[in-house]
């Protein structure tokens, strides 16, 4: 029998191939980390990105929502303007209509004085025509006398200074019994004495602050329906015109003698007004 030998033929790997596979298994393992932490950097930029995003949206929004305040005020103002526009303007229209009209008023008195005056040589002559007794005459004189001092007293009223609205005004307190006896105005006079001591005078509280004798100027405050008009360095002779509720005719308040510490005038009050006043009044009770 022969002998029959086995050989076993073994296939020894190289020397190189363990390395390699360690290497590969750490370039492996490195470059899952690289993508690891690529992939963290990239979710918190995303992250940071979408932060900011929305900070620069709530911030454009809240520019928007202030601009929006801003355009809302503006209009309103622009609003507001055009109110006292109209109501400056109207104002204006109104002045300058009672300005015509206290010329024309004015006209009408020089006309009306020249009527009374033809119609008393009228009268005259034809009493001394139909009554020859000296009686009747001497009645007929004093006639003429008293028409002469109520023609002499229009003549010395057309002779006072009148304001820009064509009311006269009055410097003492004679001129004042002269106005009143128009009968167009009620006329309250006033002396107020020492500064800062309120004073109500008709429609009007007034207040001294100060007074200038050299230059016959004072300085006041006025309060009208609890608003507050504070008046500097006016002249005496000076109207100051104001108006109350409801009234398209002004009210004037004016200062003909200025002394130390000391005014003295006269408040006067169209009567178209107070009978507005009392029309006011009743359909409010």
């Amino acid at each position: 029998m022969s002998d029959e030998r086995i050989v076993e033929t073994r296939t020894e790997s190289p020397a190189w191939t363990l390395p390699a596979i360690i290497v590969l298994g750490l370039v492996a393992i490195g470059g899952l980390a690289f993508g690891w932490n690529a992939s963290s950097k990239l979710d918190s930029t995303q992250q940071a990105v979408s932060t900011q995003l929305k900070a620069t949206q709530q911030s454009v929004q809240q520019d928007m929502s202030s601009l929006k305040d801003r355009l809302a005020q503006d209009e309103k103002a622009n609003t507001d303007l055009q109110g006292d526009l109209k109501v400056v303007t109207g104002k204006l229209k109104i002045t300058q209509g009672q300005l015509k009209k206290a010329r024309e008023e004015a006209a009408k008195l020089n006309d009306a004085t020249v009527q009374k005056v033809a119609a008393l040589d009228t009268s005259v002559h034809s009493e001394l025509a139909t009554k020859a007794t000296s009686d009747d005459v001497k009645v007929v004189d004093t006639k003429v006398v008293g028409v002469k001092t109520d023609l002499d007293a229009t003549r010395e009223d057309l002779k006072m200074a009148r304001s820009e609205m064509g009311t006269l005004i009055a410097r003492n307190h004679d001129e004042i019994d002269q106005l009143r006896r128009l009968g167009e105005r009620d006329y309250i006079e006033f002396t107020i004495t020492g500064r800062n001591q309120p004073q109500k005078v008709g429609n009007v509280t007034v207040v001294l602050k100060g007074v200038n004798e050299k230059r016959n100027q004072f300085s006041a405050s006025m309060t009208v329906e609890d608003k507050l008009f504070e008046k500097k360095n006016r002249a005496m002779n000076e109207p100051i015109f104001f108006y109350t509720s409801g009234t398209h005719i002004p009210e004037e308040i004016v200062v003909n003698k200025v002394g130390k510490n000391t005014i003295s005038g006269y408040v006067s009050i169209p009567k178209a007004n107070a009978q507005v006043a009392s029309t006011t009044s009743k359909s409010g009770n």
